[in-house]
């Protein structure tokens, strides 16, 4: 969490959240708690391993990482 007049330091969560509300949470509906909070971690496990990004040359987070890494 930012500090009092920094809000700059939420923006990469912030912008994370809205990703992930527009691509998994506004197209279902949840019945209970556990079903939107099972989705979460599944979709979070979706974005850091197999959700490809331009931005990262085509690559999943952890690809990218571990290809950067290696090099």
């Amino acid at each position: 969490m930012s500090r009092v007049g920094r809000c700059i330091d939420n923006g990469p969560m912030e912008g994370f959240w809205g990703i992930l509300k527009s691509e998994m949470y506004y197209l279902r509906k949840f019945s209970t708690y556990e079903d939107l909070e099972q989705s979460i971690k599944n979709y979070i496990e979706f974005y850091n391993t197999k959700r490809l990004q331009k931005k990262l040359k085509g690559m999943a987070p952890i690809e990218y990482r571990s290809h950067t890494l290696a090099s």
